[in-house]
């Protein structure tokens, strides 16, 4: 199988040669595109979606405006893809942790811990999610989706903890998800709003989290 596949990438990479290398085209396209996503984070991140230009965004790339609309021809488009990549970056991490063994709950610490040294991706969540709550926003269901997703998974896993005799007596499982989620998302704002204060004052979002879990899991 090994030799088959080897094969089968080298007579691709001979056909690429033969057609004027498309396949280095290709590469040099997907690193533009990851460029400009990288660039939409930011900007999106800094003033929103609505104040967002795809002109600005352009500029940082160091393209033109066509340009830029021949990877993303609209800007909701681009959005879309930010928010597909987002995604994309966490569930990876999140599977990578699980498939290791790792508690889910510890995984979740360990997200909150990798969004820690990713302000860019924390700011971009909370300037678009605050817009978003407005229905005729483009994130609108996205968002929805989002959150019936993880209240829904992160209450499957309470519920298991409680039949395994692993929640603390009283705990509701559906609402006790919604408060875990609820307090990742609040702990992302006060941890922008302390970044500038001295060390003592700034939030340890993992931290905090633990401490909020210890409250309802029984280890």
């Amino acid at each position: 199988m090994t030799s088959v596949a080897i094969g089968a990438g080298q007579e691709s990479a001979d056909r690429r040669r033969a057609a004027g290398e498309p396949g280095r085209g290709y590469a040099k396209g997907r690193a533009k595109r990851e460029e400009i996503l990288q660039a939409s984070i930011v900007l999106f991140g800094e003033v929103g979606y609505h104040a967002a230009s795809l002109r600005e965004i352009a500029s940082r790339v160091g393209m033109s405006h066509p340009g830029l609309l021949h990877h993303f021809p609209t800007k909701v488009a681009l959005l879309e893809a930010v928010l597909d990549h987002r995604d994309t970056v966490d569930q990876a991490d999140l599977a990578a942790d699980l498939a290791r063994g790792t508690d889910y709950f510890d995984a979740l610490v360990s997200l909150v811990e990798r969004n820690g040294q990713r302000r860019h991706v924390v700011e971009l969540f909370t300037a678009l999610v605050a817009e978003a709550t407005s229905p005729d926003h483009p994130a609108h269901a996205h968002f929805v989706r989002r959150y019936e997703w993880a209240v829904g998974r992160t209450g499957e896993q309470l519920a298991r903890r409680a039949r395994e005799g692993g929640l603390r007596e009283g705990v509701d499982p559906a609402a006790t998800a919604r408060h875990v989620i609820a307090l990742m998302d609040g702990l992302q704002v006060q941890w922008l709003l302390a970044l500038d204060r001295p060390e003592p004052e700034r939030v340890d979002m993992a931290a905090d989290l633990r401490a909020y879990l210890r409250l309802v899991l029984v280890d």
